[in-house]
């Protein structure tokens, strides 16, 4: 229980924000914070906040001056002394640094000593009231300004800034309890340019303008208890749409784009109702606002009664291929208002259930909208994507509980970074556990049933929202905070069923399920004979006891077998229905009732079997390899009506390039019925079978005869009709169609000179005039399909390709691409779709060598200031040229990018690509490997991400794509391979370079207790050349042994042991050259006892360390401490002043308790040396 809670008492008006300056120019906040604190203890003398990056001026504890202290380990994790350089260390170090500051365990990064006039009062569980003056200046995350470098005032150019962030993140722009199980009510102000409108949380009560009518200021109320880190804020010039369909639903975008803001948003009321219909309940707050901003930190956020959206999602009627893109967006962010905003977790381990069940509800609204094959298609494909990502990675763990354990206890022991906290997670890793949650929803829901299902969440809802009216009780807020434990008693009353096995094998342990299987029929028993093997010992894996469903189609029918599957059993006996009777004519019935004719002469003579399918209704999280006859799939493929089989049958015929298999693949192309998306794949597996039979194909070139008879005149076959797009279905086809073909090869494996004037002509005779929809997406794919045509150039005699000898086929390549990038700058296309192909296929020809390859035309285009796709695309190219080219140049290029783009996605995708693209990797020799990248990337992950969570772990994952967990092979081993440990009179390895299966087993000592934490306040912000006090732990980061031993350099000693260890540390300074930093070195011995800070603040029982496993510890946060009193106010800006705490300490209380602190999450710092000016 943390010492206070933002409880409310009676007439409490809980958290005040006021921000009462914004200057767009300077991109700087100002404002104060008032929160209503209610102790829950009798000895509360610290209140810990969180704050990140903003100038705190002044706190105020019931008006009275309150002292405060402000220490933020994540701002360094590593000390800049050290010499570590391996990333287990470090993830480590980062871990216990966010511990170190978190607010479930009462931490923070600023701690306000409450006045000693106050304790009475605080003793009496008195409510005190916390004021807090802050300012933040050109904030680097949690608030992001767009301001366009134009003419005109900030409204007129468009200038407008928005939270954003990682999960809870408000702590970066106001200081605040940024948890999301601490609920309170807010009153928000916000003071703006009278051409300006601030959108946030909750009821604009009233907006009221200043006496010279150049300001207005936005008040809201928030009545309903919510986290900080679900308020949010957007202010701009904003045009203003109130919901023709849902009065109490704003939008806001901005200026000119209102015509787009009417069309995309005029869907979403159909949502609301799709919902409340499903769980039964209102939507829970009195209104919702839609925000449209540019520069977005992500697509879609959810914060409390209002969504941020990017403003890319906005959209005209005319565009076919974004619509149900943004509809998806706007039902995310609508699911989530039910479950993340409104309703909130009790901790980071209950986040699966927030999450599981927004994306599962989610769902079902696209199951309604799109169809049962729409949504089939997608759980198939999220089922595919965690699979893959789990057997790559070693496994999601959904529940993840702690306990003080050992590393074979720690559920993420294959991973490198820790999963105890949202913000040390890689961003892949954060969305595959999503995509993971809403799966495991569905397990449960085809467990208890969905109108169950729907019941539990109702019953979730109504509980809150009795608990949200409830003024005065808070109490009772608990019941809009969901635990695991809570939901799954929900569940168990509801459906009265046992789920606890399903949530031990999918919630509380990680990893997949792989399946083999294999069958014979035995004619004589007339019995089919299935083999089920599973691979469980590979990473990511894990065995599965249970039971199974197996669909077979017979010649009589379809059937459903449910297996056993248990420890051994491999195989499994399942009786066929029908002798083979294939003399009868009948029609053969399906699993959807439908009786069709089939052409059974492919079939085997003795066998009544037509395919078979394991696991049909994917309710197992598993990957299924099934061999069966090719024949077998060709009839899966034709008859089988579940489109997720379809896929899968396509899938297997690529093995099996027969005349058969085409003929399949083009029936099924030309069938009308059937999904678009089975036929878009279909294309492309016919392509690959035509290359296959390269040799025997007879006729025209695949898919040619049959895209002419579609969508070309009658009358003249190579010219196409002018476009019309109303349906969709043929839409997406012919925009797919050309792609595939240009996959096709001839004998000499070059695409044939048919399909390429094909394609041409496509480009030549397209005409969009009478067409109701843009063709925009359709002619970029023409040019993908143009760059899908291209082969490795041969080169004759070593002559090296120019503009000038390019091979006449590329020439007409490259004629269109240049036309098409010219024609681009004229006349944009929506979300300049052709740009992004365009450079896709210059950069396929420079591959491929037909043209020079050059970087310098993606560099001009991923410069800031271009549409973020065709930024993107271009930075693509540039991370795929330093990987082939092995340039040094443009990897520096990009990583100066990742430092200072404006745009925070940009930074993040650009890590993002050399992560999944790497230049090298760790295994392998690179002249790109060397010291400075080392420690260049080792500083972006140490200090240069601080202001980003997101940021901050992408640099992490990149880090370990190129070196791995150890120490990075190019650095030279460090000059101290020993390390002497005096007390046991021994030397040990230096544990910067214990190889890394050692490495992996250093755990940083988790903190029992959550008051030790801002300890030893010494301000470490002066610089080198002026900083006289020297943290000793700052210096020898790996030189555990003094660190082991500065208790007896506290204590009287005897004469000749301090000069022994004024002797060791005058040799270590010089060793590693840091004499310059020495002041008499033997002052260390002076006498006086000054520790710096008050390191008996609370006392903490701490095992001695012992110096291998856990000495890594002793530079685990190299905290930032500066300690302000108020009267501070004008040298604070500097950072500059020092102060030196003259501290008696009993040296009776040293002995008892020599490693005070030495295990509290803000160890790094507590154990101070002596000032070694003194």
């Amino acid at each position: 229980e943390p010492p206070a809670q933002m409880n409310r008492k009676k007439g409490d008006k809980g958290f005040e924000i006021c921000i009462n300056n914004i200057n767009f120019q300077r991109k700087s906040v100002v404002g104060y914070v008032e929160l209503t604190i209610f102790p829950t203890v009798a000895n509360l003398n610290r209140i810990k906040l969180n704050s990140k990056q903003c100038r705190i001026y002044r706190v105020r504890v019931n008006d009275l001056e309150a002292a405060f202290i402000y220490n933020d380990p994540t701002l360094e994790v590593c000390h800049h002394e050290s010499k570590q350089r391996n990333l287990n260390y470090f993830s480590n170090a980062y871990a216990a640094a966010v511990s170190a500051v978190d607010p479930d365990a009462g931490n923070g990064e600023l701690c306000i000593k409450v006045p000693s006039e106050l304790w009475k009062h605080v003793d009496e569980l008195k409510v005190l009231k916390v004021h807090i003056n802050f300012s933040l200046d050109q904030p680097k995350g949690g608030l992001h300004f767009v301001v366009p470098n134009m003419e005109g005032s900030m409204a007129e150019r468009g200038a407008h800034v928005f939270s954003c962030g990682y999960q809870n993140s408000t702590r970066f722009w106001f200081p605040c309890v940024d948890s999301y199980s601490e609920l309170c009510t807010w009153k928000l102000e916000y003071t703006v340019d009278a051409a300006m409108v601030a959108v946030s949380n909750g009821d604009l009560v009233e907006t009221v303008y200043t006496h010279d009518m150049r300001k207005k200021t936005f008040h809201y109320m928030l009545t309903i208890p919510t986290a900080a880190s679900n308020i949010s804020l957007a202010i701009g010039p904003f045009e203003i749409l109130v919901d023709p369909y849902m009065h109490e639903v704003t939008h806001f975008c901005l200026p000119q784009l209102l015509p787009l803001l009417k069309h995309t948003t005029s869907y979403l009321h159909e949502v609301f109702e799709f919902y409340e219909e499903i769980l039964t309940c209102r939507y829970p707050y009195s209104c919702f606002k839609t925000v449209f901003i540019d520069e977005a930190y992500v697509e879609v956020a959810a914060y409390a009664s209002m969504s941020i959206f990017s403003t890319n999602l906005l959209h005209s009627a005319m565009i076919i291929d974004e619509t149900p893109l943004t509809r998806r967006c706007l039902a995310q962010a609508l699911a989530q208002q039910f479950f993340g905003c409104f309703i909130s977790r009790m901790s980071w381990s209950d986040e699966w259930v927030l999450k599981g069940i927004s994306g599962y509800i989610y769902g079902l609204w696209m199951k309604k909208t799109f169809g049962v094959n729409e949504y089939r298609h997608w759980i198939k494909q999220e089922l595919d994507q965690i699979v893959a990502y789990e057997l790559k990675t070693g496994g999601v763990l959904l529940h993840p509980i702690f306990g003080g354990g050992k590393e074979k206890d720690n559920p993420a022991s294959h991973l490198h970074f820790s999963i105890k906290h949202p913000h040390t997670l890689s961003w892949e890793y954060y969305t595959m556990f999503q995509c993971k949650a809403h799966l495991v929803m569905r397990l449960i829901e085809n467990r208890i049933s969905m109108e169950f299902m729907l019941q539990v969440f109702n019953k979730l809802l109504s509980l809150a929202s009795t608990a949200s009216s409830q003024k005065f009780q808070s109490h009772m807020w608990s019941q809009m905070l969901v635990s695991t434990s809570g939901f799954l008693k929900s569940i168990s009353n509801v459906s009265g069923k046992d789920i606890q096995p399903l949530i031990k094998q999918w919630v509380d342990q990680s990893g997949v399920v792989k399946f083999y299987g294999s069958f014979a029929f035995n004619r004589k028993r007339n019995v089919l004979e299935l083999e089920i093997k599973q691979d469980y010992t590979s990473p990511g894996t894990q065995k599965y006891v249970g039971p199974l469903k197996v669909t077979v189609q017979e010649l009589d029918g379809s059937f459903n077998h449910t297996l056993q599957i248990e420890e051994n059993s491999l195989k499994h006996d399942i009786p066929c229905h029908s002798k083979s009777r294939r003399n009868k004519k009948k029609k053969i019935p399906l699993m959807n009732g439908e009786e069709v004719d089939m052409d059974l002469s492919a079939m085997d003579a003795d066998s009544p079997l037509l395919w078979i399918r394991i696991d049909p209704d994917m309710s197992v999280l598993r990957k299924v390899e099934f061999e069966q006859s090719d024949f077998m799939w060709q009839y899966q493929l034709r008859y089988e009506r579940d489109v997720v089989a379809q896929e899968e049958a396509i899938l297997a015929l690529e093995k099996f390039p027969t005349p058969a298999s085409r003929l399949a693949l083009t029936d099924i192309l030309e069938q009308e019925q059937c999904f678009y998306r089975v036929r878009m794949m279909a294309c492309f597996c016919l392509a690959k079978i035509a290359n296959s039979m390269v040799s025997t194909w007879t006729g025209p070139p695949a898919m040619k005869s049959l895209f002419t008879r579609m969508f070309c005149c009658k009358t003249c076959p190579n010219i196409v009709k002018t476009n019309n797009f109303m349906n969709f279905q043929s839409y997406f086809l012919q925009k797919t169609m050309p792609v595939a073909m240009a996959l096709l090869r001839d004998v000499h494996n070059l695409c044939p000179k048919e399909v390429l004037m094909f394609i041409l002509d496509l480009i030549k005779y397209n005409d969009n005039r009478k067409n109701k929809f843009s063709d925009n997406y359709y002619r970029a794919e023409l040019i993908d399909a143009l760059a899908n045509s291209v082969t490795p150039a041969v080169s004759v005699n070593n002559e090296v390709r120019t503009l000038d000898n390019l091979n006449p086929d590329v020439r007409l390549i490259l004629e269109e691409i240049t036309r098409f990038l010219n024609m681009e700058k004229l006349l944009p296309s929506y979300r300049h779709t052709i740009t992004v192909s365009c450079l896709k296929a210059i950069r396929v020809l420079q591959k491929n060598g037909h043209v020079p390859s050059d970087p310098a035309l993606f560099k001009s285009y991923a410069e800031y200031g271009h549409f973020i796709d065709v930024r993107i695309a271009a930075l693509d190219a540039v991370v795929d040229y330093t990987k082939v080219d092995r340039s040094y140049e443009e990897l520096q290029w990009l990583l100066t990018m990742v430092q200072n783009d404006p745009v925070p996605y940009i930074r993040h995708k650009i890590l993002d690509m050399l992560t999944k693209n790497p230049p090298f990797t760790k295994n392998m020799e690179s002249p790109l490997c060397n010291e400075a990248l080392v420690d260049q990337l080792w500083k972006l992950m140490n200090s240069g991400t601080s202001h980003d969570w997101r940021l901050r772990c992408g640099a992490v994952d990149l880090y370990f794509t190129l070196f791995g967990l150890s120490r990075p092979s190019c650095l030279p081993l460090p000059e101290l391979g020993l390390v002497l440990n005096l007390k046991e009179k021994k030397a040990v390895l230096n544990p910067t370079i214990i190889p890394e299966s050692v490495v992996n087993n250093q755990e940083p000592v988790n903190s029992t207790n959550n008051h030790g934490q801002s300890v030893g306040f010494q301000n470490t912000f002066s610089n080198s050349q002026e900083e006289e006090e020297i943290d000793m732990d700052t210096v020898h980061d790996s030189q555990a042994f003094i660190y082991h031993h500065l208790n007896m350099l506290e204590r009287p000693s005897t004469p000749g042991m301090s000069k022994f260890i004024g002797k060791m540390i005058v040799w270590i300074f010089q060793r590693f050259q840091l004499g310059h930093l020495l002041t008499p070195p033997i002052s260390v011995l002076s006498g006086k006892e000054q520790s710096s800070g008050e390191v008996n603040m609370h006392p903490v029982s701490a095992a001695p360390l012992s110096v291998f496993s856990k000495e890594s510890n002793s530079s685990k946060h190299s905290d930032h401490h500066h300690h302000h009193h108020h009267e501070h106010k004008k040298k604070k800006k500097k950072h500059k002043h020092k102060h030196k705490h003259k501290h008696k300490h009993d040296s009776k209380e040293k002995e008892k308790d020599p490693f005070a602190f030495s295990n509290s999450p803000a160890s790094a710092r507590s154990i101070r040396s002596p000032s070694l000016s003194d």
